[in-house]
């Protein structure tokens, strides 16, 4: 016998939100009459407890098999009266919301007549699709008490010691020869002024001396499949050619023919095709750069460790994890042919300078012109290079905040050097940054604003000293600047294998190129990959204390599901019959979350954990053989009819 439909109908009043506009008694008193409802009432917030209670007592006195609530946007309380309806011994998924809020109230707050009308019409939409839902069954996924950590920055390092000391298997896979990222390549940081050395120094060492991180450095990620709890990721470990028996003596160093440009110091010096990028670097031992090696012998034949193997090929390695944490940090935009970069020695970067500042740099901590040698008299700094451009139209962030710190360094060793700075608006946010801006401008530094429309001019005339000539327009006036040294404050972009990284991983990208998160307020941490977690420079420009909260939040978010072992499977999914599907893979190609494809037979098949019943697939599907659970056709159409006036209600 077909069970009787019993349909109880809410209007929130949501304060004065709805109910200063719609006027509710009406709405309530016109789906009363709808076929199937019972009962039809309108209190003032829905969403409190006295709300939710008397939901559940209507359950109860009235035998309620259906629920309608029409008050805010489903993305505020879905879940929580679907919990209530299901607290009451309803399934969760006999409930239908509709948006009186953000849908009428709100869009038509200057016409209420109009906007009661629209109301009664949502009402009668929602009793209609209501009427045909089915109740459905979350299912659960086992997860894999394990992490993997993309990135070995100091992002991903503490990315990786969170969950490791909760004591989860956890593995770092850093695609370069060593960890550190780019904190390593600084001199000192922002705000305490400490080496950045003395930061990264106790992470490495918590990190190694770990028995729970396996570490995988030279190491790619060539594949990923699965899902949450169940990723399964294929490596390629890439051979270092020197084994745990280098003990850095260096005699291989002497003996290397090849010099290649040290891209650890951005160009400023050369390296050695067999290197290690600065004696604390980790792992402690020596790499052969494949690529510039000529295999020549010479390191084999002075090694007397036996540490060095030409005849070493990539290996492959599989691991299983539950979550995945992405923290491949940035690149440092590269401003070839910009303000004389590239064109004059004396024109260099943010970074170099970092690395000419540093004791472990090719200067060995001096300031010096790279043409000459010699200490520059007058520096100069351009803020904003590749940024907030028509390319980039973010700001870096940090830029501003470095530069500053930079010129109070070379100012506090220099006293006698002539610093100043070119900036379109000093944005140097954080804690303790605005007063640095303050110290700079006592200290001495000049500052000259320019305007985007009009930026500094870069030459060298007669081939003598650089001049940069800038208008002012806050003075109103040209300047004209001599320097021996110019600085690029350069941007932060996103990684050059970005793209090829999110599209393995199945995380979706901004247009700048940076990973997206799945929703900035309220899911600031997450992908649209369900158990993959952002972290660090990869998602926007951060300084490295953002990044170190976000890797602990990420860690945070990763060791959720891990700790609970399990995961819900949300049942409004998609579903194919294969009876009616052409096997033409429209599905497939359409499908953002990889989570339909063609099967052994070439019918398509849904993994219904990487479904986020978005619909794509149904609407695109010539046969119509693909229906979304808890929106399917006819419920849409009955919807699309109440909508019209016709049929029932």
């Amino acid at each position: 016998m077909e069970e009787e439909l019993r349909v109880g109908c809410y209007i929130c009043h949501c304060g004065l939100n709805i109910a200063g506009v719609i006027d509710v008694e009406k709405v309530a008193e016109a789906t009363g009459k709808l076929p199937g409802v019972v009962v039809a009432r309108h209190y003032v917030y829905m969403c409190s407890e006295p709300g939710q209670e008397l939901i559940k007592k209507d359950i109860k006195d009235y035998h309620l098999n259906r629920v309608v609530v029409a008050s805010c946007s489903p993305q505020m309380h879905e879940s929580t009266f679907r919990s209530v309806v299901e607290e009451a011994g309803l399934n969760r998924y006999l409930f239908e919301m509709a948006n009186l809020r953000e849908q009428c109230s709100w869009a038509h707050a200057n016409n209420p007549v109009k906007a009661t009308e629209k109301a009664k019409d949502i009402l009668r939409m929602a009793v209609a699709k209501v009427r045909l839902l089915q109740p459905l069954e979350k299912r659960e996924v086992q997860v894999k008490p394990a992490t993997l950590i993309v990135g070995g920055g100091v992002t991903g390092i503490q990315a990786a010691l969170e969950p490791a000391n909760r004591g989860f298997s956890t593995y770092l896979v850093e695609k370069s020869p060593y960890l550190g990222g780019r904190v390593a390549q600084l001199n000192r940081v922002i705000l305490t002024n400490e080496r950045a050395s003395e930061i990264l120094k106790p992470k490495l060492n918590a990190l190694t001396g770990n028995p729970n991180i396996e570490i995988f450095t030279n190491t790619e990620i060539e594949e990923v499949g699965g899902y949450i709890g169940n990723f399964e990721i294929k490596l390629k470990i890439l051979p270092r050619f020197v084994n745990q028996n280098c003990n850095l003596c260096g005699k291989c160093l002497e003996v290397c023919p090849v010099e290649v440009p040290d891209e650890f110091n951005f160009g400023l010096n050369n390296r050695k095709a067999i290197y290690i990028p600065y004696s604390e670097a980790v792992p402690r031992i020596l790499t052969i750069d494949e690529a510039n090696c000529t295999r020549c012998g010479k390191c084999i034949r002075v090694c007397k460790q036996d540490a060095i193997s030409l005849d070493s090929k990539p290996q492959s390695k599989n691991i299983t994890v539950g979550t995945i944490i992405l923290a491949t940090g940035y690149d440092p935009y590269l401003p070839q042919g910009e303000y004389g970069f590239g064109e004059y020695e004396d024109v260099i970067t943010q970074f170099q300078l970092e690395r000419m500042l540093s004791k472990n740099g090719p200067t060995s901590g001096r300031l010096v012109k790279p043409s000459k040698g010699q200490v520059p008299k007058n520096v100069v700094f351009i803020l904003c290079v590749g940024s907030r451009n028509p390319q980039r139209q973010y700001c870096s962030r940090v830029c501003c905040s470095v530069a500053l710190k930079n010129a109070m360094l070379i100012k506090k060793e220099y006293p006698e050097t002539q610093i100043s700075i070119l900036y379109r608006d000093i944005r140097s946010f954080g804690k303790g940054q605005e007063e640095l801006y303050g110290e700079a401008r006592l200290a001495g530094i000049n500052f000259f604003r320019y305007s985007p429309d009009n930026p500094p001019k870069v030459s060298k005339p007669n081939n003598s000293q650089i001049q940069v000539e800038v208008y002012d327009p806050t003075l109103g006036m040209t300047i004209e600047i001599p320097t021996d040294l110019l600085i690029l404050a350069e941007a932060m972009t996103p990684r050059k294998d970005s793209a090829e990284l999110g599209s393995k991983m199945g995380v979706t990208r901004t247009p700048d190129g940076f990973f997206r998160e799945a929703h900035p307020k309220l899911r600031p941490l997450d992908t649209n990959s369900e158990g993959i977690y952002l972290a660090g420079a990869a998602q926007f420009p951060k300084d490295i204390t953002e990044c170190i909260v976000q890797a602990c939040g990420a860690a945070s978010r990763a060791s959720i599901p891990m700790s609970k072992g399990k995961v819900d499977v949300e049942p409004i999914v998609a579903s194919v019959n294969e009876d009616l599907c052409i096997e033409c893979g429209t599905c497939q190609s359409i499908c953002p979350y990889g989570a339909i494809k063609k099967g052994e037979g070439g019918k398509a098949q849904v993994t219904e954990i990487l479904c986020k019943g978005c619909g794509a697939c149904a609407a695109s599907c010539p046969a119509r053989a693909i229906t979304i659970f808890h929106f399917t056709d006819e419920q849409i159409l009955a919807q699309s009819l109440a909508a019209l006036g016709r049929g029932e209600p």
